[in-house]
């Protein structure tokens, strides 16, 4: 029997997660002694901060952690999360209406499954995170990708939002600060937006998790907030994975209506239960303590931000709008598909980003990830959460490469 007949056609057609597999070949490649410089993963490069550790190691040591808790998340962590939204975004919410995940991921997909219906659109402003169409796909959703280029700093318009709505148009995927591209929309975008979804009866599924990471005075806008019209059809997703440098530990959450939150405890009671009590302890002392770790990684992170930008920019063909938060540079290279390169085994023609990333880690072993990803091709994103001498040496060596293309 093929492979096809043996997986459900659900689960056989869901792509890989772009990132992670980019991100698993470098390591790889670093393991096998290859030089590799990896702008693929989306993740900071500082460790966790020690007093979160700590918070963590002493959980570890209470035998009350060692068993089942509450399958929608330990009731001081839920209202902890609840007085940190108020103090972040101005969005006032009973800790009745959080839901602890196993990461951001699960909160995504949680969200998406508990509002959707087989045929429901979902209107994408793409370029997206590779994960939002997918778990839209699994909730029996249809991905509708709504796409802003370079020339509008990849932000989408309501004009635009209107013009792919539909009889079947149910929730509108609202995201920013953006992975992958780093685009922030400014409070009065935010708010227009916000009303147009209002007015159209939609829903708003609001992925919040690099709220804390923007740079140049660019303020983070919560579309709760910016635009009260939208009632409790409002749905926040968030967790502590960028802030403070927990990806690993994997707490996420969801903030909706009670009803909203009720059904989706019901469906992770079943899915996974509750999230790790040691990590949940950890992300209570995370939200609940100082906001100094992100602003000394924000220092961190803008300083390589402006460095990268300014070398893609260098590279003829290459054009990058500098990102005003998250920590991607997004860079629009269709200047540089169809131009000869050299390849190991003679000159090559890339005519995809796709084609154009796997020679780049082929030939100068620096992994990007292609714009394929997040929507068109014709675009790379690069993740400047790396140390700032890896940072140098992937940038020169992409400037080299890349210099050498003829037309």
């Amino acid at each position: 029997m093929s492979s096809t007949g043996r997986i459900s056609q659900r689960i056989a057609s869901i792509a890989e997660s772009a990132t992670l597999a980019v991100d698993a070949k470098a390591k790889a490649l670093k393991a096998a002694g290859r030089p590799v410089i990896g702008f693929g993963a989306g993740e900071p490069d500082f460790p966790t901060p020690d007093y979160i550790v700590d918070a963590a190691v002493e959980a570890a040591r209470q035998p009350r952690f060692h068993r089942y808790s509450p399958a929608g998340g330990l009731p001081e962590l839920k209202k902890a999360i609840a007085e940190k939204t108020l103090r972040d975004s101005g969005y006032a919410v009973d800790p009745a209406q959080v839901l602890v995940t196993n990461g951001g991921k699960q909160a995504v997909y949680e969200a998406f499954a508990t509002l959707l219906n087989p045929g429901d659109e979902v209107l994408v402003p793409t370029p997206y995170w590779t994960t939002y169409p997918e778990a839209i796909r699994l909730a029996g959703g249809v991905p509708v990708e709504v796409f802003a280029g370079p020339e509008q700093g990849y932000l989408v318009t309501a004009e635009q939002l209107e013009a792919s709505r539909t009889d079947s148009t149910k929730v509108l995927l609202f995201v920013s600060p953006s992975n992958p591209t780093g685009a922030v929309y400014q409070p009065e975008q935010v708010a227009e937006i916000g009303r147009w979804a209002a007015a159209n009866g939609l829903w708003v599924i609001t992925d919040e998790i690099y709220e804390h990471l923007t740079y140049d005075g660019v303020p983070f806008t919560s579309i709760a907030t910016a635009a009260p019209e939208l009632g409790d059809k409002v749905v926040v997703l968030n967790g502590v994975a960028k802030t403070y440098a927990m990806t690993g530990w994997r707490v996420g959450w969801m903030i909706a209506a009670p009803d909203v939150i009720k059904a989706a405890t019901n469906l992770q009671s079943h899915l996974s239960s509750n999230v790790s009590n040691v990590s949940q302890m950890a992300a209570l002392a995370a939200v609940s303590g100082p906001l100094t770790a992100v602003d000394e990684m924000k220092q961190a992170f803008d300083r390589r931000r402006r460095a990268m930008v300014e070398a893609l920019n260098s590279i003829d063909g290459v054009e990058c709008p500098m990102p005003e938060g998250a920590f991607y540079a997004y860079a629009d290279v269709r200047g540089l598909l169809g131009r000869e390169f050299p390849g190991k085994e003679g000159p090559v023609r890339p005519q995809t980003s796709a084609q154009l990333a796997a020679l780049i880690l082929d030939t100068v072993e620096v992994a990007v990830v292609p714009g394929e990803a997040f929507g068109p091709s014709g675009y790379l994103r690069l993740s400047y959460a790396l140390g700032d001498e890896d940072l140098a040496t992937g940038m020169q060596r992409l400037k080299d490469f890349l210099g050498q293309a003829v037309r």
